[in-house]
Parts: structure tokens; C-alpha cells; sequence
């Protein structure tokens, strides 16, 4: 039963993202962990990209994660991700130069708006539930055959 059903549909949720590229364009996978306010899992996810950037990859975990936030919640996600780039670009630090990622950007926003409340932050890869995010993209790579 997720929080939705069971009743906290306006609370917060968790979502741990990272996108992993061998090669730059190269295979590319993404893991994804949404978690309720208490950092308990609620939903762990791997996918095989085929061939993209690292930052492409990064962007489509953001995407994937709010996709499956909105599961769990309409209230407010805090996504946590490794890409001080992409976390620089949602929050408005950086302008999106590359025409690949502006189209990345704008799926996002258009994602965003079915939540009261988006909080984007950074952190390193390897702390807390991003370690496991990162596993799960590393598991996807290795087992797109």
C-alpha cells in the first residue's frame, strides 16, 4: 500500500536519483529510490537508457523519479541527486546552453507541476540512499544484454 493510499497524498517524499553513462555518449542507465519523509523506501528502480549522456542520463532519472513521486504524493518532493550541474539548472544557477537538455529541462518542469512543491539538491553520489540510486543504475548497465 503506498502513502497515497494511505492517506498522505500531500505529504513529502524522498526521491534519490543518478544517471550513469560508460562513455560520454555511451550506454546509459538510471536508478531511482523514493523513499516517504523518513527516508524509509518506498520504491527502488532501474532502467537501461541505451546509448546517451552522462548528463542526458542524469536528466532522465530526474524525470523518471518525479514520475514515480507522483505515486506516492502531490505535496512536496525533495529530489537529491549527484549532478551539482542539473541540481544548478532546475534551481535557475545555470542556463541550459546544450538543445538536448533544454528538452530534458522542459519534460521536467512539465513533471513539476504535479506536486505543490519541488526541492532539488546535491550531494555526493556515494552518501545515504544515492549510493544505492547509483548501484541501481550500475546493475541496469550490467545487465542490458
Amino acid at each position: 500500500m503506498g502513502i497515497a493510499a494511505k492517506g498522505l497524498a500531500s505529504g513529502t517524499v524522498r526521491v534519490y536519483t543518478d544517471g550513469a553513462s560508460r562513455g560520454n555518449p555511451g550506454p546509459a542507465a538510471i536508478g531511482v529510490v523514493v523513499c516517504d519523509a523518513d527516508d524509509r523506501v518506498l520504491r527502488r528502480h532501474r532502467e537501461f537508457l541505451g546509448k546517451a549522456t552522462n548528463n542526458e542520463a542524469e536528466y532522465r532519472a530526474i524525470l523518471r523519479g518525479l514520475k514515480l513521486a507522483v505515486e506516492f504524493t502531490t505535496g512536496t518532493v525533495e529530489l537529491t541527486c549527484d549532478s551539482e550541474l542539473a541540481v544548478r539548472q532546475l534551481t535557475g544557477r545555470y542556463r541550459v546552453r546544450q538543445a538536448n537538455l533544454a528538452e530534458l529541462l522542459l519534460e521536467v518542469r512539465a513533471a513539476e507541476r504535479g506536486f505543490a512543491r519541488v526541492v532539488y539538491r546535491h550531494a555526493p553520489r556515494m552518501t545515504g540512499h544515492l549510493a544505492l540510486a547509483d548501484g541501481l543504475a550500475n546493475e541496469a548497465l550490467d545487465r542490458r544484454r
